[in-house]
């Protein structure tokens, strides 16, 4: 079985829209993109090296879309999104569109029972990344393994957030934690079962 892994930076209230840059996504009006940009530093990017390596990916539309556009004429910076096989969720999307057959190692997913059928075959661990819709619909039906999170010290208030409409009562556990010089809270959460409850006793 293949593990799940999303990763995503977000800020403390939630946001995970348009990281990278101001023209990255605009819908609904957002006009905080590169909100991270002011955050980079030396320790930041060992980690973001680290998440570069060779892998596979499981994509939403949108953003599949995006980076077909932009990551086959810049492999130089991230060799492994063009070498891994990227799998796009559309319920509309065909595996003969040239945007689909433009980008080697392209496949696409129409359901839930697509991506179940993935999770449980041989291969190396599939990496979420973007896609907020996406996450909300691994989130509901139980399929995200690992959380790898970047959480930056700003609200943004409005924005395409990462935990929305999706998410099921879920117990994670730490893994890995690390602060960047910049004040990002780099943290790794896998999933750990049903929540628990009790009485909080105060002595």
């Amino acid at each position: 079985m293949r593990r799940i892994i999303v990763i995503s930076m977000i800020t403390l209230d939630g946001v995970m829209q348009a990281p990278g840059g101001p023209k990255e996504d605009t819908s609904g009006g957002f006009k905080y993109g590169g909100w991270t940009a002011p955050y980079s530093d030396e320790v930041f990017g060992k980690e973001m090296q680290e998440e570069l390596k060779q892998a596979d990916y499981l994509l939403g539309r949108k953003t599949y879309k995006l980076w077909a556009g932009y990551w086959p004429e810049h492999g130089d910076f991230w060799p492994g999104i063009n070498e891994g096989y990227k799998y796009v969720f559309s319920k509309n999307m065909k595996k003969s569109d040239p945007i689909v057959t433009g980008w080697k190692n392209s496949v696409v997913l129409k359901t839930v029972a697509d991506i179940k059928k993935l999770k449980n075959s041989k291969g190396s661990d599939i990496q979420v990344w973007g896609s907020s819709e996406l996450i909300q619909l691994l989130l509901k039906n139980d399929l995200v393994d690992e959380l790898k999170l970047k959480i930056y010290p700003l609200t943004l208030g409005k924005g395409k957030k990462l935990f929305n409409k999706g998410a099921i009562p879920a117990a994670f556990t730490l893994t890995k934690s690390i602060v960047t010089p910049s004040g990002v809270i780099i943290a790794s959460y896998k999933r750990a079962g049903k929540v628990k409850t009790g009485d909080v006793v105060s002595s």
